[in-house]
């Protein structure tokens, strides 16, 4: 790119790179995506002089320089359409070495990171990102709140929530309801509660939709719920006039990417509006997207660009809809895009910290597949780091185990532990709700912790 420098010399030898794609993308921690991508860097002498060079580039010049041109993707299009050019003016000076040291400095306040948030593209926090090791992420992810409201707060101080997830491989009604006492009983389900239906039907959407419903207002639980089919299939399951708290669908980094999920920003707009006439819940939030790393990669739809470079792409999409929830599915997608415990929780607080820098509510599935070289000690490791990192919400499953997308994630007991072992609260509203049933007493079990037959 002409004005700006690509180049680098260490010890003697010099390094010259062709675009700050390439750099973005060699200045990344080893992934097995980037690998098979052909993205990644040759070893960690180029990974070093890439860093380098990325150090040294404005946050201005990121700007300037999309992965994916302005004229080809209406992601691109959608992020700089719609930056906040006083919030840009800020920070467009800074390179993103010094940005990383502002970050981690006594200097930058969650309510001064808030204010310039919206001048920032993913190009820019994918840059920073990059330079930060996982303690790094940590801190500066702590320091970006971000507080949404549905029928609870999310996001507050000292709070951490919990997607309850009872998911059953018929989408057997009475199975998802005897699965959602249970969580409920355990203090999970305070971010929502929110079903993967194995029939994508909006009959079949309705119908868990309702059932949920009707349990959460019969026990006056302060939560919300959702069917994570399909964005059309929710729009025609509110056609029939069902309840619907949130809105979901999965969003990839790239126009060519959602082609692939069956969606368009045409479409989400549709949706949302849609949404914002005939939510059942309080708000203002009630959008909710799921994304990962290597999900643009595997529908190659990721021109030639970085896992994480992506991913922050998908979160410049997702900010348009002020969501209520935003997570990312880490180890879901499988080990061809992280192959293992080390790479699969770098992605996870990589994810958390560049959704919260974009002013996002961001949540984790911590999680991964049964072909991924994870240890259960590892993944509970990285519950522990991402609440610490103070993330949003965690998953809460039966055991950890989901039947019904055979994979291993956050169980209903890990929750109340991690919370216990890090003095963390569920939201206000909800913590309110389980001390009045007795499901807690204050910070500990009540006397109906684990009892289902409290949620009537």
């Amino acid at each position: 790119m002409r004005g700006v420098n690509l180049s680098v010399s260490i010890r003697g030898v010099s390094w010259r790179f062709q675009s700050v794609k390439e750099v973005l993308a060699k200045a990344n921690p080893p992934k097995s995506g980037d690998d098979l991508a052909g993205v990644s860097a040759r070893d960690p002498v180029e990974r070093v002089a890439a860093r380098a060079v990325l150090a040294g580039l404005t946050l201005g010049e990121l700007r300037r320089s999309p992965v994916i041109p302005y004229e080809e993707d209406e992601l691109t299009r959608v992020v700089e359409d719609n930056l906040d050019e006083s919030a840009f003016s800020a920070i467009r000076e800074l390179t993103v070495g010094q940005f990383r040291e502002w970050l981690l400095s006594e200097r930058s306040t969650g309510p001064l990171i808030r204010a310039i948030s919206p001048g920032l593209t993913p190009e820019m926090v994918a840059g920073v990102c990059k330079l930060m090791s996982n303690l790094d992420l940590m801190v500066a992810g702590a320091k970006c709140q971000v507080v949404v409201r549905a029928n609870n707060t999310l996001g507050l101080p000292g709070r951490m929530s919990s997607r309850l997830q009872p998911n059953h491989p018929t989408d057997d009604v009475l199975g998802i309801l005897y699965t959602t006492r249970e969580g409920l009983s355990y203090g999970c389900g305070d971010a929502v509660l929110g079903v993967n239906p194995a029939t994508d039907t909006p009959e079949s959407t309705a119908e868990i939709l309702r059932a949920l419903h009707d349990l959460r207002l019969r026990n006056q639980i302060p939560t919300q719920h959702c069917v994570l089919s399909h964005v059309t299939v929710q729009m025609k399951a509110l056609d029939l006039a069902c309840p619907m708290d949130l809105m979901f669908q999965s969003f990839a980094g790239s126009e060519k990417g959602n082609r692939a999920f069956g969606i368009s920003v045409a479409l989400m707009d549709e949706a949302y509006d849609k949404m914002r006439r005939l939510t059942t819940n309080q708000g203002p939030n009630f959008m909710y997207f799921e994304t990962g790393q290597g999900n643009a990669l595997s529908s190659e739809a990721h021109h030639g660009a970085d896992q994480v470079t992506m991913e922050a792409r998908c979160y410049g999409f997702a900010r348009r809809y002020k969501p209520f929830l935003v997570n990312t599915v880490v180890g879901f997608i499988g080990p061809e895009y992280l192959e293992n415990g080390p790479q699969i929780t770098r992605a996870g607080l990589e994810d958390h910290f560049m959704g919260k820098l974009m002013g996002l509510p961001m949540g984790c599935d911590a999680c991964f597949t049964y072909h991924a070289s994870m240890s259960q000690d590892e993944l509970e490791s990285l519950k522990v780091l991402l609440c610490a990192a103070g993330c949003s919400y965690l998953m809460s499953l039966p055991v950890g185990d989901d039947i019904m997308l055979n994979y291993q994630s956050t169980s209903f007991h890990d929750i109340p532990s991690v919370r216990r072992l890090l003095s963390r609260r569920p939201t206000p509203e909800f913590d309110a709700w389980l001390n009045h049933v007795g499901i807690m007493k204050g910070d500990n079990p009540g006397e109906r912790f684990g009892d289902p037959s409290v949620i009537r």
